[in-house]
């Protein structure tokens, strides 16, 4: 498990929590690596029944680590930004984001795999995949326009403009906005009462909710998948992070 990776279990509902705060938890392999080891553990737990994914102060996740992510890029299915996305993708019981400051990259792309998403007026939502000669991930390309409108998420993905909590809420990929000292009570909100439904009612009817779209968001993440490592080895890509280090 990764040490900026923290994970805590309070009665039914675990807690995960990106916690890199000087890098704006920004995500390693590791990270992801223990993200997944906590959604399989949360998932194969009777006890457990809905998970709240969060970051810490004030901030969800930046994004990608990008001197980590090339210096171990992924390479297939096998490789963990997949195998997570896999298990967000197959994941039975409830999910919660709460989500303040930046989201950025897969820190946006991972909430439409949530069945619940509370956000800030502050928080930043961003998807530069484009941006880095990159290309969608996490069957954004396929979730985002059924979500969103194919418009709306052809300025966000296309063209990588950035949005905030009150336009995510408008867009219907964030259920409510509260204030920052209110966003984590209004998680647990949402997980308590998915907690206290029957747990087997509840599996079988975010089953149903995701059925139709199940095959065709496995195939995205397929095809997106592929698109994406055979990208990261692109001059475009390499010109386009190579740009990214020469700003900051």
């Amino acid at each position: 498990m990764s040490e900026h990776i923290h994970v805590s279990t309070e009665g039914a509902i675990t807690t995960v929590r990106f916690a890199r705060p000087e890098k704006k938890n920004a995500i390693t392999v590791a990270m992801y690596e223990g993200v997944t080891a906590a959604l399989r553990a949360a998932h194969d737990d009777p006890a457990v029944r809905a998970v709240v994914i969060t970051g810490a102060e004030g901030v969800f996740t930046a994004g990608n680590d990008l001197k980590d992510f090339m210096a171990n890029p992924p390479t297939g299915e096998s490789s963990a930004v997949f195998q997570l996305l896999l298990a967000l993708v197959n994941f039975p019981k409830a999910l919660i984001a709460a989500v303040d400051g930046p989201a950025v990259g897969i820190g946006t792309t991972l909430l439409l795999h949530c069945d619940f998403v509370v956000a800030t007026a502050r928080a930043k939502f961003k998807m530069p995949f484009v941006t880095l000669g990159l290309v969608p991930e996490g069957a954004s390309s396929l979730l985002l326009p059924q979500r969103v409108g194919l418009q709306r998420a052809s300025e966000w993905l296309l063209l990588a403009e950035g949005f905030d909590g009150d336009a995510a809420h408008r867009a219907g990929l964030v259920n409510v906005v509260v204030a920052p000292e209110l966003l984590l009570a209004s998680a647990y909100a949402y997980a308590e009462k998915a907690a206290a439904m029957p747990p087997e009612a509840f599996t079988l009817a975010k089953g149903l909710l995701r059925a139709p779209l199940r095959e065709a968001t496995l195939d995205a993440l397929a095809r997106e998948g592929a698109c994406f490592v055979e990208r990261l080895q692109s001059p475009e890509t390499h010109a386009a992070i190579l740009s990214f280090f020469t700003r900051r």
